[in-house]
């Protein structure tokens, strides 16, 4: 059976998937609202504003460790024989701890000041964020690594 990153991971798909990621990741920003929405989108606008295209980096970088991180769920999913996306929703507490295991071990060794602030400052919220995320984030795993094909 395939995994994730072997799925998504190499060209031409990459590409399409870091891009897809990154209109996802806009949208979930966008959709944050109140005090935390608030933050969350200061925090956002500061990692955006380091240089142009950063964001797309980050998520290019990140990329394989997440699917790593994704492909247990991925493959339950499949053994199941239900939607990859569903299954993560269901799970997306364990969805988060995996990715943010990966974020948290990054941010320890941020180079830059203002990108470790941020991520600190938001951190303590961070699994309630991303567990919200859930749906959006399966919907893209539905649309590059559907359970057949």
């Amino acid at each position: 059976m395939t995994n994730l990153k072997d799925r998504l991971g190499a060209a031409p798909t990459r590409a399409a998937v870091v891009d897809d990621a990154q209109r996802t990741l806009d949208e979930e920003v966008a959709s944050k609202s109140g005090l935390t929405g608030i933050a969350i989108k200061g925090a956002f606008a500061v990692v955006k504003g380091v240089k142009p295209g950063f964001v797309r980096e980050v998520i290019d970088h990140l990329l394989d460790d997440f699917l790593d991180a994704l492909d247990p769920l991925y493959q339950e999913a499949i053994a199941q024989g239900v939607l990859p996306g569903a299954h993560l929703e269901k799970n997306a507490g364990r969805a988060a701890d995996a990715l943010l295991a990966i974020t948290d071990a990054r941010a320890a060794n941020a180079q830059r000041g203002g990108i470790r602030k941020a991520y600190d400052q938001l951190r303590p919220t961070a699994k309630k964020h991303v567990e919200a995320a859930a749906p959006r984030l399966g919907r893209l795993l539905d649309r590059h690594a559907p359970a057949k094909g």
